[in-house]
């Protein structure tokens, strides 16, 4: 009975009492190198235990004498927690990357590069710690270092 009350939809509640609003601020500056991004989002929760949620994302990127990069995209966000404490994810994302070099060996790039995280994390209200791997992981093209990230997701 207990599980039927954690996932029970009160259709009394205003759209707009269930969306929660984040998202995640990025800087990585070193001698000669900027990185910037901003990346807001929403999750709609029909529930406790389901979210489903839209992001948008955008980095640019200087590394002196070598490239810029610029990086838009968008993603689509899905949330389980079978337990309060508990949340699975799995979020889809696709970035347009745009690669200008400085150096004329090395050719301009502009590929669309897609991402699908498969995450598990430690919930507790608003925030959730945990680590995510991506599954469509292609070193050559990635924009991220490697398949495997951690992350802290907080929504409002």
């Amino acid at each position: 009975m207990a599980n039927a009350q954690f996932a029970h939809i009160d259709a009394t509640v205003d759209f707009w009492d269930r969306v929660r609003f984040g998202g995640g601020l990025g800087l990585s500056t070193e001698s000669g190198f900027f990185s910037a991004s901003v990346s807001p989002s929403a999750i709609y929760e029909f529930n406790p235990m389901f979210g489903l949620g839209v992001g948008l994302s955008g980095t640019y990127t200087n590394r002196k004498n070598f490239y810029k990069a610029t990086v838009f995209g968008s993603s689509l966000i899905g949330l389980f927690s079978p337990i309060q404490e508990l949340q699975l994810s799995a979020e889809f994302e696709a970035f347009l990357v745009t690669r200008n070099f400085d150096n004329p060996l090395f050719k301009n790039d502009q590929y669309w590069y897609p991402a699908l995280f498969l995450g598990v994390g430690y919930r507790t209200q608003n925030v959730t710690v945990g680590i995510r791997c991506n599954v469509l992981y292609n070193g050559d093209k990635s924009i991220y270092a490697n398949a495997w990230m951690p992350f802290i997701r907080v929504y409002f």
